[in-house]
């Protein structure tokens, strides 16, 4: 494949992508919407959040992986921890990646 293939088919599906997620968002942006759903729709980007993390912590690698030992589940601790502290979703990233890459370092 040319790389003028790959970049018109990357160009292709941003144009796709932008045309099936823009006009629902353009509509619901103008309503006004009920406090009770405004409310349940906040708590959308946590659970998708979560989903994410969690299947990269337990299944690193398409594979589970739970174990005392996996630096995986060992850094998601007190990753939670200094998020459940601070509040900061960029504190408990760095934290976590810095968890992480230590773990991984002591456990070899």
């Amino acid at each position: 494949m040319s790389s003028g293939y790959i970049w018109a088919i990357i160009g292709l599906m941003a144009v796709a992508n932008f045309l099936v997620r823009f006009p629902p968002i353009a509509v619901v942006s103008r309503l006004r919407l009920p406090a009770p759903l405004m409310r349940w729709l906040g708590f959308v980007p946590a659970a998708v959040m979560g989903a994410l993390v969690a299947g990269e912590v337990l299944r690193p690698g398409g594979e589970y992986l739970i174990t005392p030992r996996s630096p995986y589940v060992l850094a998601a601790i007190p990753t939670a921890l200094v998020y459940v502290k601070t509040r900061s979703f960029l504190g408990a990233t760095l934290a976590g990646m810095v968890f992480f890459v230590a773990f991984r370092a002591l456990l070899g």
